[in-house]
């Protein structure tokens, strides 16, 4: 299964027989201070460093999210996606949970983006998957809702049944541009949390053949050496059926443990990009 992403003038495609796709996290004021206060300001320049960083990690989607305590969301975000559709060709994720912020945000797109997220709550459910059909985006749906976020894979799959009946038969959008999270909890706060998430990321490859993404950063919050705990992570859940992550493409760590999880599950044709990557450092160290 496919789900594929555009602006106006590239695709990305997100799929098992496909390299895993590196959604860029950065543009994101979340526990950036200095970045709040240039947003509430209307500065977009750290916007222009961040887009300019992540495609030199390798980031193939970019998540835009413009969130900041006391700033027009609305107006931050119609700003945004048009400053970085003129910095890059690259598919833009609209991340907010302001229902007007994902309209503005999709309206001023070009292409067919990737949105940023709805839950098994009825009430968001019909509140964002008509903005998803209206625009042709694709959406990123987590298995949980208004009562609980759950523990048991089994319950987390329910809850995406009911997502992809709602999304394909009330709204008639297609199964591929539903991107499912299987929901990635801190390792810190239980042991037993993450493995909880690979089970889910098992089950709904197994029983709805679905791409999934996921924020890399929640599995290893609160733990030293959180680059470690992702890049270990990472090939795991792609070995399962992860096809993309939201995650620092400005981490190299990270970035080569998801290109050496593409050679090795046969995602990267007689390792081109393996080894065309490892050319690229040799020459860059020999300068």
């Amino acid at each position: 299964m496919h789900t594929i992403l555009r602006s106006a003038t590239k695709e990305v495609v997100i799929g098992p027989d496909r390299p895993f796709c590196i959604i860029g996290e950065r543009i994101n004021p979340t526990g950036r201070k200095a970045f709040q206060e240039q947003l509430r300001a209307g500065d977009l320049s750290r916007v222009e460093i961040d887009v300019a960083q992540q495609i030199g990690g390798g980031a193939m989607v970019l998540d835009v999210n413009m969130g900041a305590p006391l700033a027009d969301e609305v107006e931050l975000m119609i700003e945004a996606v048009k400053l970085i559709q003129r910095l890059t060709d690259l598919p833009l994720c609209i991340d907010s949970s302001v229902i007007e912020a994902l309209e503005a945000g999709l309206a001023a797109y070009e292409g067919k983006a990737l949105v940023n997220s709805v839950t098994a709550e009825d009430e968001r459910l019909d509140a964002i998957l008509p903005l998803v059909k209206r625009h042709g985006a694709a959406i990123i749906c987590l298995p949980n809702d208004e009562t609980e976020i759950p523990e048991d894979p089994r319950r987390r799959l329910e809850l995406a049944r009911k997502i992809v009946e709602v999304a394909v038969d009330r709204y008639a959008i297609p199964l591929e541009d539903l991107v499912f999270d299987p929901l990635a909890m801190p390792i810190g706060a239980d042991t037993s949390l993450v493995v909880r998430t690979l089970e889910t990321i098992a089950l709904l490859r197994e029983e709805l053949g679905v791409n999934m993404t996921l924020g890399a950063s929640n599995v290893s919050f609160g733990m030293p050496d959180r680059a470690g705990i992702g890049a270990a992570f990472l090939p795991m859940a792609a070995a399962l059926g992860l096809t993309s992550a939201i995650m620092d493409a400005r981490s190299p760590h990270l970035v080569r443990a998801v290109k050496a999880a593409d050679l090795l599950l046969g995602n990267d044709d007689w390792g081109a990009t393996w080894i065309a990557a490892h050319r690229a450092e040799q020459a860059a160290a020999a300068t």
